[in-house]
């Protein structure tokens, strides 16, 4: 009687803390978001907070209408699930706890798709995607590994997710990212179109980049620890999902500090993620020093994908999303058939025909080794057709990516009417001054330059102080234009030679009309508009030819498309005379 009443205990106990760590898996979407937002730039953190929010919400519905069914529904030919509506039905006799467990393990997969195309995708395609991901894509491959599908049959072993979720997210990045192409400035290219130069875009925010890995840690325990059914394997867990990623950060710290003379931040944050991917399907049949080397690969491993993935697959992941989830994911999963080992507590490998299986460092052969490749290349070549054709549909029917001009002003004002996610933070208050539609009073009624005639040009870039020929030719001009224009004005100025330019973010006030766009029921008043100052002192290059560039370059077809002003620099230069005049004279342009 004893015996059945701690084991009545036993199995409560287990139960209520499997509901808690289905609850920390669901808080890590506060640390993919921390995550997201701290490594990518400060005008787009309103769109990620979104779509970190957004996934789990889709994410849902979908999972409630299709995904649990196909998931851990009844098991047709080991490939699918049955549908069902059980949770409409037979809600009493519902299997609520495997629903909400599952369903934050879902969320999670959808989630790391976001960074990767962080900063240019089209919200509406994100929330597409995302559903297809949680309805579809996720649930089929998971029930081969985790619904009694064929993979489990053969003795395939996936604990916590490296394959099911965080190989499938990361593949489902790398496609996506690819698909969707770099961010503006992300990749020089020559004529020919070759990458000639790799350019970094700094993280807005490492605090919260950093707080985002320390909830991601802390969640993972959860993420790795809930399914335990005993207090030496919830134990064991823990350890193991200790210790890669403290190996994999160390490891990190020490490479990119001997190659690049300083410990990289960014990149040992990434190491301690890519350290608890990499343990997640082991974690609960290895030992100390299979997870210490795990962790060791993962910091290697990482560091290598990011720099793979920049300078010779020339694929833009803001937040190193594939690097982490996809080539660790692919570590993870390989690491159970090299590190399997009977001394794990609650261990239960086996094949279909009951015989235990051992990783190859083990004693065990190739046998399992085996078993873990082939599901590898089943759940990728899956998670690759399916998404590939995902993004295909997506991007010939609605589009995947923003224009240029929206990809430069941010996607907080462009998909969201949100000024800034920092509105109280900045020096100058910019809340409300982005939330403009255009005052059709303005329209000019040509949009194109070269159409347009002498008196609508000027209307729309009006040229104050015209330019006047003077003894030394020296000329300063100041052009003020709207901060979506500033790339092509600066590529305008280069292409006629001009290479020496001061820009300044100013505020500026045009003829415009409120949007109408509303916050917390209260219509928001817009003033001010975003404007970039850019200065140009030239001499040999005629200061004609730089007020035509930018002219053309800023011409919108509207009233107040941007301002030009042309000052004269002889006076400046008289003050100096002999060899310093002379050496002023040579420095200009």
């Amino acid at each position: 009687m004893s015996e059945e009443i701690l084991s009545a205990i036993d199995s409560s106990v287990f139960g209520v803390w499997f509901l808690i760590g289905a609850a920390l898996v669901f808080w890590m979407q506060a640390g993919f978001a921390m995550c997201e937002a701290g490594f990518t730039r400060a005008k787009n953190t309103g769109n990620i907070i979104m779509k970190n929010l957004m996934d789990f919400c889709i994410g849902t519905v979908v999972f409630i209408l299709i995904g649990f069914g196909l998931l851990l529904g009844e098991d047709l030919a080991g490939f699918i699930g049955r549908p069902g509506f059980d949770i409409f039905t037979d809600y009493a006799n519902f299997d609520w706890s495997n629903f909400v467990f599952n369903l934050v393990f879902c969320a999670t997969t959808a989630t790391i798709v976001s960074g990767s195309m962080a900063e240019r995708t089209k919200f509406i395609s994100y929330c597409v995607y995302s559903a297809v991901i949680s309805a579809i894509i996720y649930p089929i491959e998971a029930h081969w590994t985790w619904g009694g599908g064929f993979l489990a049959q053969i003795g395939f072993h996936d604990f916590a997710g490296s394959t099911c979720i965080h190989m499938v997210g990361g593949i489902s990045a790398l496609i996506g990212a690819a698909m969707l192409g770099a961010r503006i400035g992300k990749f020089e290219r020559d004529k020919d179109g070759k990458v000639t130069k790799v350019n970094a875009f700094p993280g807005h925010n490492l605090v919260a980049a950093a707080l985002g890995v320390f909830i991601l840690w802390l969640g993972w325990y959860g993420f790795n620890g809930a399914a335990c059914t005993s207090i030496d394997q919830l134990g064991s867990v823990f350890v193991t999902t200790t210790i890669a990623p403290a190996l994999a950060t160390v490891t990190c710290m020490i490479f990119t500090w001997i190659k690049y003379g300083k410990p990289d931040v960014s990149m040992c944050l990434n190491a301690s993620l890519a350290g608890l991917v990499a343990i997640t399907a082991p974690c609960d049949v290895t030992d100390a020093f299979g997870a210490i080397v795990i962790g060791i690969v993962a910091g290697l491993l990482v560091c290598f994908g990011v720099w793979f993935l920049d300078y010779k697959l020339h694929v833009d992941d803001p937040v190193g999303a594939v690097a982490v989830h996809c080539l660790n994911g692919i570590w993870g999963t390989i690491a159970v058939g090299l590190f399997a080992t009977p001394s794990a507590p609650g261990y239960s490998l086996a094949d279909s025909e009951g015989n235990i299986l051992v990783g190859l460092f083990y004693g065990g052969g190739f046998k399992l080794l085996g078993i873990q490749l082939l599901g590898f290349i089943v759940v990728a070549a899956w998670t690759a057709v399916t998404i590939t054709i995902t993004f295909f549909v997506i991007k010939k029917v609605i589009g995947l990516r923003v224009s240029e001009e929206e990809e430069i002003l941010g996607l907080d004002s462009t998909e969201h009417g949100l000024a800034s996610a920092y509105s109280g933070f900045a020096i100058m208050d910019v809340s409300n001054t982005l939330n403009m539609s255009v005052n059709e009073n303005t329209d000019l009624g040509v949009s194109e330059y070269e159409e347009a005639s002498e008196i609508q040009k000027h209307a729309s870039v009006p040229v104050v102080t015209a330019p006047v020929h003077t003894e030394s030719g020296i000329h300063k001009v100041v052009i003020i234009a709207k901060l979506s224009r500033y790339d092509k004005l600066r590529r305008a100025m280069n292409e006629l030679g001009v290479t020496g330019m001061t820009v300044t973010q100013v505020m500026g006030c045009g003829v415009q009309k409120g949007s109408g766009e509303m916050y917390r029921g209260v219509e928001m008043d817009a003033t001010l508009l975003p404007k970039i100052k850019l200065e140009v002192v030239v001499s040999k290059i005629p200061v004609e030819d730089v007020i035509e560039a930018a002219k053309k370059t800023l011409y919108t077809g509207h009233i107040g498309d941007g301002k030009i002003f042309v000052y004269s620099l002889d006076n400046v230069v008289k003050i100096r005379t002999g060899e310093e005049g002379a050496a002023a004279l040579a420095d200009v342009e």
